[in-house]
């Protein structure tokens, strides 16, 4: 090969991959990000979404501007981000019901495994198991008794089908092998309200959802899900400890990106969400609200997700599973 040959080669080749260099220096965000909440506004889900908005939004120089997208146990809003632009402008702001309500629902619009792609965890929280006053249980031994002594078994509530106070209801079910029918409502708030009037007997309740009801002593506080006792609670046996062996539940607060987002931009929106989860409001407010922050990388809350993916749909394949 000539001389002359070898330069235009080079040439050539150095002129194909300037698309691509120019692909990969593009600068980012170029426009406001929409964070889209599967949820309605107003609930402790949505306002932990807007702290972390603003505080990305000041990190990132563009505007992150909340989208509430609620229904369908949390699919609609997902679905959305699912099939946007994998550009890095349009995320979604999951919690633990991204996995609860795709263990139940075989039929979704997306695969959660495979048409998302990890950013950032921010928090894990145990629930907390509450029974209403009226069933005279202090503990998750009496409880036992009582379910026992009943025919029918007791009941439990929950924010709707698909949400992890269902699926973990459903599991203490499994472990236990007590009778216990699910009873779904349109979210935390009517469910506390039948808890506290004594129609339903057992709530696997977020901590900002019972927190208040606690303090004023009008329920009963029987475990934590998590494998470790809460600081909020530190009286309070883990469900593990009160005699249902690896009973180990948290939910958690996250975002996603579109899959096939290009990964310096993943890696630039881990750092801004992380960052932002760290600092003031959200630091506090996580940790008010008895949950641990987290700071993962986005390979390891791939890890995480796939985890939980695969411990809602064990517990949704097992006989009994009620769904109504």
């Amino acid at each position: 090969m000539t001389p002359s040959h070898r330069s235009r080669r080079l040439l050539l080749a150095a002129l194909a991959i300037l698309p691509m260099a120019a692909l990969a220096q593009a600068p980012w965000p170029t426009r406001p990000i929409t964070l889209i909440v599967p949820f309605a506004p107003g609930g402790g889900t949505d306002s932990i979404a807007r702290d972390i908005a603003k505080n990305m939004a000041d990190r990132l120089g563009q505007p992150v501007i909340i989208d509430n997208r609620g229904g369908a146990g949390g699919s609609i809003g997902a679905n959305a981000v699912a099939k946007a632009p994998a550009d890095g402008h349009t995320l979604l702001f999951a919690t633990s019901t991204f996995a609860t309500n795709a263990a139940i629902e075989p039929r979704l619009p997306f695969d959660p495994s495979k048409d998302f792609s990890p950013v950032a965890m921010i928090g894990r929280g145990p629930l907390l198991v509450v029974a209403n006053k009226g069933l005279g249980v202090s503990t998750i031994a009496q409880l036992v008794a009582a379910a026992r002594a009943k025919p029918e078994g007791l009941n439990y509530c929950s924010a709707g089908n698909g949400s992890i106070n269902h699926l973990s209801g459903e599991m203490f079910r499994q472990r236990t092998g007590l009778e216990m029918t699910h009873v779904p409502f349109k979210g935390s708030a009517p469910a506390t309200v039948e808890l506290l009037a004594g129609r339903v007997d057992l709530f696997f309740a977020t901590v900002p959802t019972i927190q208040t009801h606690l303090k004023d002593d009008k329920l009963s506080v029987l475990a934590v899900t998590s494998a470790r006792r809460s600081p909020l609670f530190p009286a309070v046996p883990t469900l593990a400890e009160a005699g249902v062996p690896g009973f180990d539940v948290t939910t958690w607060w996250g975002v996603l990106a579109p899959a096939r987002t290009p990964g310096a931009i993943v890696e630039a929106l881990n750092r801004a969400v992380n960052d932002a989860a760290a600092a003031e409001p959200v630091k506090s407010r996580l940790l008010h609200e008895g949950a641990d922050p987290v700071r993962l990388t986005p390979v390891a809350f791939g890890e995480e997700l796939r985890k939980e993916l695969a411990l809602w749909r064990d517990v949704a394949q097992k006989p009994g599973m009620q769904l109504r």
